[in-house]
């Protein structure tokens, strides 16, 4: 069952399911919102209890939705009013790259030296770790023996998680919208990500797929940068549906769930790429215990990205340089349970603004008598 949202001419944001070829509007004075609707204790028999009204075929809405622009019928992210909250370092592969990063200080063409450095001394010692054990920690102390410690591997394999704000609720765009990076980068890529929904009480729900994209050179230069790394506008893609869990869909699917790649650059240029749930080094219901507990509530729910193995190194521009985003480039993200996300990379500032905010959403569904 694929729940989420769509926007529909002359009204505004509604709540959607998919029914064979359709997407059907399910709004309901009863769960108005994305919000309200993961709320419910049965979500699938509360979905199966709407009749709802078609609005379109799921291939119209689609072609529809690329880089749409005005008031036009098209897919929107599937949340609203949840916080969209995000796990950083949560794979060895990648952990390994954010310390690359950190060394190298945002410049890529010192990064392929510090990446023989480090592979040498780290090779695959951190691949079977468990973050927090014993033996993570016996890990910690050979590598701060050889300078090579890092507050990634802190957050890597340490007790503590990274959970970060990857956005505003609200802020998030979803498929064929552009994605956008801040035009100060020169060092960027895309994160493909699996995104768990989770609801006020903590109950994982479902999931969906995310780009988390990133700015290498920002946060590489520094740590405290993350929020400007991370958060801009279009920076955060979702979608293009959730998927609920029920009967044939669990956590258990998202823990060995495979995801895949793929850039296409205006240049010709082709990026492909996996990444592997099986691989992460947290559990997903451990993110979200470290996400949301007595220490932190979300009385709206959120979501939460999990994070990534995928690191692309393959150069494009000049051998050493690795890769980075031209603007055009077109990415994909795809899982077999989950569908494919697909956006275009932009500039944050020639993405659409973002100005429908909560504020716009609740005066939008008083109007409409659904509040």
């Amino acid at each position: 069952m694929f729940v989420g949202r769509a926007w529909r001419r002359g009204i505004g944001p509604a709540v959607v399911t998919v029914r064979g070829a359709d997407v059907v509007d399910i709004t309901t004075r009863e769960a108005p919102t994305m919000r309200d609707l993961l709320e419910q204790e049965d979500i699938p028999g509360f979905v199966e209890s709407i009749p709802g009204e078609v609005i379109g075929s799921l291939d119209g809405l689609a072609q529809a939705s690329v880089e749409a622009t005005g008031g036009i019928t098209r897919l929107i992210a599937p949340v609203d009013l949840q916080a969209v909250k995000a796990c950083g370092v949560t794979f060895a592969r990648s952990m390994v790259e954010r310390v690359i990063e950190e060394r190298a200080g945002g410049d890529p063409a010192r990064a392929e030296a510090i990446r023989a450095r480090v592979a040498e001394v780290i090779g695959d010692s951190l691949r079977d770790l468990v973050p927090g054990s014993d033996e993570a920690a016996e890990v910690k102390r050979l590598l701060q023996k050889e300078g090579l410690w890092s507050q990634y591997l802190e957050v890597g394999i340490g007790p503590d998680a990274e959970v970060f704000t990857k956005a505003q609720a609200m802020a998030a765009v979803g498929w064929g919208a552009s994605v956008g990076l801040h035009p100060i980068s020169q060092w960027n890529n895309p994160e493909p990500e699996v995104v768990l929904a989770v609801d006020s009480s903590g109950r994982i729900v479902g999931a969906t797929l995310g780009n988390d994209v990133n700015l290498r050179d920002v946060e590489g230069r520094s740590a405290l940068l993350l929020g400007k790394a991370k958060d801009n506008n279009a920076a955060a893609s979702l979608g293009p549906f959730i998927r609920v869990f029920d009967d044939s869909f669990s956590i258990e699917d998202v823990r060995r769930m495979e995801l895949s790649l793929t850039v296409q650059g205006e240049d010709g240029f082709v990026l492909e790429g996996q990444s592997s749930m099986s691989e992460i080094s947290r559990d997903p219901a451990d993110l979200v215990a470290q996400a949301r507990g007595r220490h932190h509530q979300y009385p709206d729910g959120f979501v939460l990205y999990c994070g990534t193995m995928f690191a692309p190194v393959l150069d494009r521009d000049a051998p050493g340089q690795g890769f980075t985003h031209h603007l055009g480039d077109v990415v994909t993200i795809s899982a077999a349970e989950l569908g494919s996300l697909t956006n275009t990379v932009r500039l944050s500032t020639e993405a659409p603004e973002w100005t429908f905010g909560a504020g716009a959403l609740m005066r939008n569904l008083a109007s409409r008598g659904l509040l």
